[in-house]
């Protein structure tokens, strides 16, 4: 299996850690959810290979900077659009999973020819009329356990309880190992996207719209969609789909993919069907003059 080389970059008054494991062109670009990190993606680049592959540890999670709340949506999308022209990346394929999702887009709108295909899985993005909403309150996030006496602790007692237990073993592993950094207040591991930054991401989510970034992406864009939310639970159903039914309208040039036997989290599910998405769209990327 590769292992991707680390490094660190200074973008919009953050460092973001960024893993980038060597490989041919057109790359890979991949932004993670909220209280996820960059390797959590590991098991979907293991089955990319000779392919050039970049994962970004978003602020406030993984090995980045976790300034202090609040937490504004389209500062991710500008992040990914600064590390992109910071490394001088053109014409790859962007992926980005729930609120990855919206940060490619937001850094495809913004920055024009980092990207020439997006694959949003199941994307946190919207109905236009539902942004300009702060979360009201503590979202349940901020009550996450934080302490844990070591990785092997935390993967025993998620893998007995969804979503946890419906994910590939080996993705599980990848979250639980590269999610925890040694507890700087005494012995074990605190998690590397402190609870009180989740529930900040989370509450931020219905702030700012993305509609003005949509409008100027023109490149081919892909949309799947995890199964619907269940109505009697629709604030607390994590595994159900953020995503508008009709947001590939508003695109240039989008279509909708409505895979209702995946929940949210089908990254992490089914990575090697993620992987087999982004080899179809890289291998449609025209050669480059």
């Amino acid at each position: 299996m590769r292992h991707p080389n680390e490094s660190r970059l200074r973008a919009n008054g953050v460092e973001l850690a960024l893993f980038d494991w060597p490989g041919d062109e057109p790359a890979v670009f991949f932004a993670h959810a909220t209280g996820f990190h960059a390797r959590c993606w590991d098991q979907v680049i293991a089955q990319l290979p000779g392919v050039r592959c970049l994962a970004l540890d978003m602020r406030g999670h993984g090995r980045s900077d976790k300034p202090e709340p609040p937490y504004a949506w389209r500062d991710f999308g500008r992040d990914v659009a600064e590390v992109c022209r910071q490394i001088g990346l053109e014409g790859a394929v962007g992926v980005g999973h729930s609120k990855g999702g919206y940060a490619v887009t937001m850094a495809a709108g913004v920055e024009p020819g980092i990207f020439a295909r997006l694959l949003l899985v199941d994307p946190v993005i919207m109905e236009p009329e539902n942004y300009g909403r702060i979360m009201a309150g503590e979202h349940f996030a901020a009550k996450r356990r934080n302490e844990w006496a070591s990785p092997a602790e935390m993967e025993q007692r998620f893998a007995g309880r969804e979503p946890f237990s419906k994910w590939n073993p080996a993705v599980l592993h990848d979250y639980v190992e590269y999610g925890l950094l040694p507890n700087p207040s005494g012995e074990g591991f605190v998690l590397a996207c402190p609870p009180r930054v989740e529930a900040a991401v989370y509450a931020a989510s219905g702030g700012e719209s993305i509609y003005d970034a949509i409008e100027a992406v023109n490149i081919p864009v892909r949309i799947l969609r995890a199964r619907q939310r269940t109505a009697d639970d629709i604030v607390t159903d994590m595994g159900g789909s953020p995503t508008w039914n009709g947001l590939h309208t508003k695109f240039a040039n989008a279509e909708d993919v409505f895979l209702p036997q995946y929940s949210h989290f089908m990254p992490m599910e089914d990575p090697a069907f993620i992987a087999a998405q982004v080899r179809e769209l890289r291998d449609h990327i025209p050669a480059r003059a």
